[in-house]
């Protein structure tokens, strides 16, 4: 019967942990069992803001295209329902870039969005 020996497997298992914790504060970078907690945190609080990430910049694009077609004397839910109706296929992403640097193609947009309300 041969003993085995996990040393160096437990060792490098544990600087991992500890390579990833570099940074934290306190025990949670220096103490193993701490620092195992600590990352295990931090990758579910990445994980989960990976995901609030999209949410936030979304709400900030309909904010951006909101106030700019208060500017041009529409609410934003009509100017979206004109621009479905009359399938033009830009994302709020490309719409508020629009809103932002080219002021002359949004309003060739909230001109389409009042037309195909009109009708």
């Amino acid at each position: 019967m041969v003993r085995i020996r996990t040393n160096v497997a437990s060792k490098e298992r544990k600087k991992k942990v500890l390579k990833q914790a570099k940074g934290q504060f306190g025990h949670r970078s220096k103490r193993f069992r701490q620092a195992k907690r600590s990352v295990i945190k931090g990758m579910v609080y990445q994980y989960r803001d990976r995901k609030v990430r999209k949410r936030e910049f979304r709400r900030l694009w309909i904010i951006r295209i909101n106030a700019a077609c208060q500017e041009e004397g529409i609410t934003y839910s009509r100017f979206i329902k004109g621009l479905t109706d009359a399938q033009v296929g830009l994302d709020r992403k490309m719409i508020s870039e629009l809103a932002i640097h080219s002021p002359e193609a949004f309003k060739e947009l909230v001109k389409i969005a009042k037309s195909t309300n009109e009708k």
